[in-house]
């Protein structure tokens, strides 16, 4: 028994628990959960265990995943249903499902978050995979393009970059201030605060879609479209810093 109890605490701890078998090489024999628990005292290294088991649990299910709320959340969600817009109901952080980013990018597409161009060549690449973003350029290695296009692109990329930088401070900010009005408001004789929580969570909101809308502006190529993409922003802007 000392010796199952040194072998499965070595493979809990070293996250190898989930595919574990008997340390005999010609036994292929896995031990069961009731028998891991018999053999294991420690409380702490049975949680550990349980963890294990759920995590190999949901990365074993296609329609599973985990809350990508980069602060940290355990919740588990259900992607079946829910597209790019999946919000936790543990920490309300919005998750896409339909591509890897941290979270819900509208108005942005998820080829958006992924294409990016060299400021230099302008060459498009896939920034997950250094593949091309179009198969058929062939050309993508000859920095040969005009100095003055290069210089144009490198500018306006800048430009987005930087508005887009701005608002996810912003966002930061609110989230921030939020917070702080949450503890205040946990005090005695405060009148309650929710309003300026509220306000404070449409900020959050509002600043997330005009981050994303610079990326979205940046891609878009549709001169029609962007005039009124263009005004709606500008619209969200005003009254998003009047609030």
């Amino acid at each position: 028994q000392p010796c199952w109890s040194e072998y499965l605490t070595t493979r809990i701890e070293q996250n190898m628990v989930v595919n574990c078998t008997c340390p005999i090489s010609e036994c292929c024999a896995q031990p069961t959960t009731a028998f891991i628990c018999s053999i294991i005292s420690s409380e702490e290294i049975i949680a550990k265990y349980e963890k294990a088991l759920l995590r190999g649990y949901v990365e074993c299910c296609s329609n599973l995943t985990w809350c990508t709320n980069p602060q940290g959340c355990d919740q588990i969600l259900l992607k079946d249903g829910l597209g790019y817009g999946a919000a936790c109901s543990k920490c309300s952080w919005i998750s896409c499902f339909n591509c890897n980013f941290l979270e819900a990018h509208y108005p942005a597409s998820c080829s958006h978050m992924s294409h990016m161009t060299c400021a230099k060549c302008n060459h498009g690449f896939c920034w997950r995979c250094l593949k091309p973003w179009r198969p058929t350029h062939k050309d993508y290695y000859n920095c040969s393009a005009m100095v003055s296009k290069a210089a144009w692109q490198e500018k306006r990329f800048q430009d987005y970059n930087e508005r887009c930088t701005f608002h996810h401070h912003a966002r930061e900010f609110a989230m921030s201030l939020r917070n702080r009005v949450s503890s205040i408001s946990g005090m005695p004789k405060i009148r309650t605060l929710t309003f300026v929580l509220d306000a404070c969570k449409v900020l959050e909101q509002a600043r997330k879609v005009l981050a994303y809308s610079c990326v979205y502006s940046y891609y878009n190529q549709d001169t029609e479209s962007m005039d009124i993409v263009e005004q709606q922003t500008e619209s969200l802007e005003l009254h998003t810093n009047a609030l």
